[in-house]
């Protein structure tokens, strides 16, 4: 019963900002745009989108030209 109330929006609230804050940081020094952390909320995209980053060439690694991860 308590969780239909403000706390249910609330607590959502901040689990987004735990959960999108630091994803937004992590893809920004990746090279990539920030608002990439948004798909981290949404389901089955989000798990597309890592493997996606995971197997992709980062921007950040095609400006210095590196190769070692691949």
């Amino acid at each position: 019963m308590w969780m239909q109330g403000g706390f249910h929006g609330s607590g959502m609230l901040v689990l987004l900002i735990f959960v999108i804050v630091p994803i937004w940081k992590i893809v920004s020094k990746a090279g990539y745009s920030g608002a990439w952390s948004l798909l981290s909320v949404v389901p089955v995209v989000n798990l597309v989108a890592l493997w996606i980053f995971a197997w992709s060439r980062w921007p950040l690694e095609q400006n210095r030209g590196d190769n070692a991860s691949d």
